[in-house]
């Protein structure tokens, strides 16, 4: 099969256009960095979690192996063996902390219980790229990379496509739609649902729906960044030099919780 350099993802989609009520943290500067740069010690902060994106693989994890160990969730301890489990000690004292908050109201409400898992995101960064889904629109084909934390079987026909959050963010509902495109693809004899689920303040997002208008309209956008994307790869590859210029920097308070913040 022929290489495809044409890729679009839901971050891909976040670092063009920021969710509303979130412009003053979009800066095309650190898609720049984070896309196009190569240089080993760009690369090296590529993949620096900040503190949310940590306190949001380990959440994940927790619920993993909360339900890969599910005895745990009836035993007086199971909280403090999830917690030796993820190994926080070693972690800032922030993080400890809303981690054992964000596990402790799992344990209390563990909302999964009971539920038809099909899948569970072990939250666990070595499982690498996620396998990419082929999508053809008209003449164009592009990959779309998608990971989902959760996916529940509802009824027969009902997939329930759950993402969790933690923190203060807003949902963005364009996220919910990528995941319903992607189940178009992934489960396409099925109806699907999507929502979120803060595991922080334990609110839940209304369950969202699309119709095949609207999942096309969504695939279309993708198809338009994916193009995009490569046409900004291609640009700075032939005049490196162009850098600053066709990714733009936009200097905000925000700058100190960019991993790239001391190169940039």
């Amino acid at each position: 099969m022929n290489y495809n350099p044409y890729f679009a993802s839901y971050s891909l989609w976040q670092l063009f256009s920021p969710a509303i009520a979130q412009e003053h943290w979009h800066c095309d500067r650190k898609r720049g960095y984070s896309k196009a740069r190569k240089e080993p010690d760009i690369k090296e902060l590529s993949k620096l979690d900040s503190i949310p994106q940590e306190i949001g693989h380990l959440a994940q994890k927790g619920v993993y192996e909360f339900h890969h160990n599910p005895q745990f969730l009836s035993a007086w301890d199971g909280l403090e063996k999830i917690l030796n489990i993820l190994d926080i000690s070693q972690k800032s004292l922030e993080v400890q902390n809303r981690i054992i908050s964000i596990l402790t109201n799992y344990y209390q409400n563990p909302i999964l219980i009971n539920k038809n898992i099909l899948e569970l995101n072990k939250g666990d960064e070595k499982q690498g790229i996620p396998k990419p889904i082929p999508i053809k629109q008209e003449n164009f084909i592009f990959n779309l990379f998608i990971a989902l934390d959760c996916v529940l079987l509802e009824a027969e026909d009902t997939i329930h496509i759950l993402d969790f959050k933690t923190g203060k963010s807003k949902f963005d509902r364009r996220q919910a739609y990528v995941y319903l495109l992607a189940a178009k693809y992934l489960y396409p004899n099925k109806q699907a649902i999507a929502s979120f689920y803060n595991l922080e303040t334990q609110t839940w997002s209304e369950l969202i729906s699309a119709t095949s208008t609207a999942i096309e309209c969504v695939e279309i956008e993708l198809a338009l960044i994916a193009k995009r994307h490569q046409e900004e790869l291609k640009r700075y590859r032939n005049n490196p030099e162009a850098f600053d210029r066709i990714y733009p920097s936009n200097p905000s308070s925000s700058c100190q919780y960019c991993p790239f913040h001391s190169i940039c």
